[in-house]
């Protein structure tokens, strides 16, 4: 699991194209909306905004969805 994770680690995570490569931006802890989605998250279930390096586009997901390279 990757919860030692910082702004500017990079990480690759599974999307429907495939392995996509990016890095964090933001270590999430309070319910936040990106996009037009609400995103969950809390000190107790953090979540990772992570930018893709090829498309520039913004996700949020949870530590173990997530592999530091």
């Amino acid at each position: 699991m990757a919860d030692d994770l910082e702004q500017g680690d990079k990480v690759e995570w599974n999307a429907p194209q495939g392995k996509t490569h990016g890095k964090v931006e933001q270590k999430l802890t309070s319910d936040t909306k990106i996009k037009r989605y609400e995103v969950k998250a809390s000190k107790d279930d953090p979540k990772f905004l992570v930018k893709s390096d090829k498309s520039g586009s913004e996700a949020a997901h949870k530590a173990d969805a997530l592999d530091k390279k």
